[in-house]
């Protein structure tokens, strides 16, 4: 048997198909970690944006104050290249920085452009309260101006959100939150030269899939190769073993061998098939050897019937041929029992052809079996009957016996009379001069018995089994002539469509015992 192409294969389909669910389900797991992680990216390194703007202002604020001429540029890289939440710094030098180079210039205008309109808005309120006076002066020791209070139309507060002190309306103590955007200066020896603005929204998607994708991918894989190992070995080994092991019995039970069975351990699918193999094969050897025993019957029937049609063929032929001789001059007499001879063989042909023809019939249901209440008096009458002359003949006496519980029978009255007729003449042969033969019925638990007994030699115990085969014959044990060897056969054939069964035994002759059912 030729192994199917590796894409039609159901081990390979359920491999497939186990392999792509493990890979749907990584790929959800690990999606849903990078939401996650996406949610939570703004807590680092700070919890929140508002204090990741004001710790990295401070960072930038005392690098700058130790090294005047740093570049900020790589400095952000290092120190902040790492964190996924993105921000801006707007150095008053008209310079613009970010942790990340994707960040797209047009909102880093906008954050420049918004930076500038609340400076311009807080210098003009400043002014109209304050006048021209510099809102703080750079001796410590001269008096402060307090810092503008910013209110809105009805006088409760609004606009941008100004703290602390320092030269400028937006002072090195301003922290604002506008549109989502968090806001920190940037101090140095306290004076503002820049801004850190924290943009909103966390960090995209392909950010944090960059970061964290190169780590998660030899996980996953690992995960994913692992898994699929241990699941072809644990869960498809035995059962592509098992299913191994079912077709291996089924060729060779294709190849003629009826002993191969398959395992049926395991509860599974695999186990119901193997079980349904198995029973399938030995309906197929009971069959085979039915089939066999069939034959063989069939070819010995033929050997039988060719033997027993052979022998009065060839007889009639011997004598019709010594006939037909024109040189040989035969008296009347002799002439007159050669024709006698022939006549015999050509009935005895005939007989044979006859009860070969009726088995056939009776086998194969070709004769209906009647079931009517039949009198078995007068079934032993007409046998006595049909036998009369030869028993007076030869001295033989037929005793009738019938138990007041069986005086009747249910079945084919003519069918029941030939299988009678078969038992007494099959007697009469093998019983001697002034012997008997005894017909009676009896009543037992389960039906009625019917037994036709001889005081004949019986039946040697080697040929009892065989006794009823077509053409047997006891020839050494029994002697008489006569008889087609088909009689008993019949009559067990007759018993057996009656439902009932036929046996034979010896008690002081042969006894033959029908049972037929109530």
């Amino acid at each position: 048997m030729s192994n199917p192409r590796w894409y039609r294969s159901l081990y390979w389909r359920i491999a497939l198909g186990l392999v792509a669910f493990l890979a749907l389900m990584l790929a959800a797991e690990a999606g849903l970690f990078l939401w996650l992680t996406d949610k939570i990216a703004g807590s680092f390194p700070a919890r929140s944006p508002r204090r990741l703007a004001v710790l990295v202002a401070s960072d930038v604020g005392a690098a700058l104050a130790a090294n005047r001429n740093l570049d900020l540029e790589p400095y952000l890289h290092e120190q902040y290249g790492d964190a996924l939440q993105t921000f801006v710094i707007i150095m008053d030098d008209g310079r613009t920085l970010s942790n990340h180079d994707d960040v797209p210039a047009a909102l880093v205008e906008a954050v420049r452009e918004e930076i500038e309109y609340l400076e311009s808005l807080g210098a003009r309120r400043f002014a109209r309260r304050w006048g021209n006076a510099s809102p703080r002066s750079d001796d410590p020791n001269a008096p402060q101006p307090e810092p503008p209070l910013d209110r809105g139309p009805d006088g409760r507060g609004g606009g941008p959100d100004l703290r602390g002190g320092g030269p400028g309306p937006l002072g090195g103590g301003f922290r604002a939150r506008r549109g989502g955007r968090e806001f920190a200066p940037i101090l140095v020896a306290g004076m503002p030269v820049g801004r850190v603005v924290v943009l909103p929204g966390g960090p995209p998607f392909s950010r944090v899939l960059k970061t964290l994708g190169p780590r998660m991918a030899p996980v996953a894989g690992g995960v994913l190769i692992v898994g699929t190992a241990l699941i072809a070995f644990i869960v498809f080994g035995p059962a592509r073993r098992r299913l191994k092991d079912v077709q291996t019995a089924t060729e060779r039970l294709g190849g003629g061998d009826l002993s191969a069975r398959a395992p049926e351990s395991g509860g599974d699918e695999v186990a119901a098939l193997a079980r349904a193999f198995n029973k399938m094969a030995e309906e197929l050897a009971i069959r085979a050897r039915a089939l066999e025993s069939s034959d063989n019957a069939r070819r010995q029937l033929l050997a039988d019937v060719s033997h027993e049609l052979m022998t009065p063929l060839t007889a009639m032929r011997g004598y019709i041929e010594t006939l037909s001789m024109s040189e040989l001059q035969l008296d009347t007499k002799t002439r007159e029992r050669y024709l006698g001879i022939v006549t015999e063989e050509t009935h005895r042909l005939e007989q044979i052809i006859g009860d070969l023809l009726d088995l056939a019939r009776l086998e194969g249901g070709g004769t209906t079996i009647r079931h009517d209440r039949v009198d078995v008096a007068a079934l032993f009458s007409r046998v006595s009957t049909r036998h009369e002359r030869e028993l007076a003949q030869r001295n033989i006496r037929l005793v009738q016996h019938v138990d007041p519980a069986a005086e009747s029978v249910t079945g084919d009255r003519d069918r029941l009379e030939q299988a009678l007729q078969n038992l007494a003449a099959n007697a009469l042969r093998h019983t001697p001069d002034a012997g008997a033969i005894t017909l009676s019925s009896a009543a037992t638990a389960d039906g009625i018995v019917l037994s036709v007994c001889d005081t004949g030699p019986g039946i040697p115990p080697e040929h009892l089994p065989l006794i009823f085969d077509r053409f047997y014959k006891a020839d050494a044990s029994r002697k008489a002539a006569g008889g087609s060897g088909l009689g008993l056969s019949i009559v067990k054939t007759i018993v057996e469509r009656h439902g009932g069964t036929i046996s034979a035994r010896n008690d002081g002759g042969a006894v033959f015992e029908i049972r037929l059912p109530a």
